[in-house]
């Protein structure tokens, strides 16, 4: 991922200046990658001792924010792999220290300029094929034991919710832009725990979660390792006129004609267009154009997850706050 994000980053004209990695094998690996590029055991030092401008974070979920407030508070601007933290507690003392060092920050939801969301914005927002949107439900995931590595400790990765679901919110919400005014929270634990390495700090079984707008729309975002009839697409978004569901490969809609027909039409979703993040952050920091993904964006599908895992524990529905 490292390697990845470098490559991106010279693609838009940043030039890579250093890696820190607290793992000696994998920098010595960013040498051979990138002659000549600094390298450091730790944040610490790197921050002491390079003149980095821009520190991007690739670490597990719950690094997130002490990592990026300690590098925002040194006067350096920040991208942060997703989800942005795990509480919003946590994303706001992120926006906080930003904003008094006056750096940026943001996230890398490189996934915002996904083919199929591109293709679904343009469809269902610019030319309402499938009329008013009224719900929308998210889901992936199906039957089989987690695998036995760090996304999977709720502890560290926030849990079942926070690794696609991240994504999958932020597809909902450039679709349903309202002010979020509650979330309902439920999930299942226990049927993979015993089997895994992480036991009792293992993720749930499955996660669910219902957000409701002050539009009056709603949304749900179901991921689960115990549904053994896995649902079609990723997102399906039903609106007054019809139905489309999306998802990475095809896109499909469903239409209500007139004569009270349906018609379905199946086509391929355009290429993505990831490359513009890191085009975006280069012309923000250097020619002042607007920032598209702000942490205040960010902010709003992390303060889904972190109300829909509060909500699973309380088992109540929970208000949200400036959102």
């Amino acid at each position: 991922m490292g390697r990845s994000h470098l490559n991106q980053m010279k693609a838009a004209g940043m030039s890579p200046i250093a890696v820190t990695e607290v793992d000696p094998t994998r920098l010595e690996a960013a040498k051979v990658d990138f002659p000549g590029i600094e390298t450091y055991k730790s944040v610490t030092e790197m921050l002491k001792k390079s003149s980095v401008d821009l520190v991007v974070l690739i670490t597990p979920h719950n690094t997130h924010a002490p990592l990026a407030i300690q590098c925002l508070k040194a006067g350096r601007h920040v991208v942060c792999e997703k989800p942005l933290a795990i509480t919003t507690e946590e994303v706001n003392a992120m926006i906080a220290a930003a904003k008094k060092s006056g750096v940026m920050l943001s996230t890398y939801h490189n996934r915002h300029w996904d083919g199929c969301i591109l293709e679904a914005v343009k469809l269902i927002k610019k030319e309402k094929v499938i009329g008013d949107i009224v719900r929308i439900e998210c889901h992936m995931g199906g039957y089989g034991k987690p695998g036995d590595w760090w996304r999977t400790s709720r502890r560290i990765s926030g849990g079942i919710l926070y690794d696609w679901g991240v994504h999958l919110l932020e597809y909902s919400l450039q679709l349903i832009d309202a002010p979020i005014t509650e979330v309902s929270g439920f999930s299942h634990h226990g049927h993979w725990a015993a089997h895994t390495i992480w036991k009792d700090d293992s993720n749930e079984d499955e996660g669910f979660a219902v957000v409701r707008f002050k539009s009056g729309q709603w949304l749900t975002l179901c991921i689960s390792n115990i549904d053994s009839k896995q649902k079609e697409g990723w997102l399906e978004i039903t609106g007054t006129k019809g139905t489309y569901v999306m998802e990475g490969g095809d896109a499909k809609t469903f239409v209500h004609g007139a004569d009270r027909r349906i018609t379905t039409t199946r086509f391929p979703n355009p290429p993505g267009q990831e490359h513009r993040y890191y085009e975006n952050v280069r012309d923000h920091l250097v020619k002042g154009k607007a920032l598209v993904i702000t942490p205040e964006w960010s902010r709003r599908p992390i303060h889904i997850l972190d109300l829909a895992v509060r909500s699973a524990k309380l088992g109540k529905t929970l208000p949200a706050r400036h959102a």
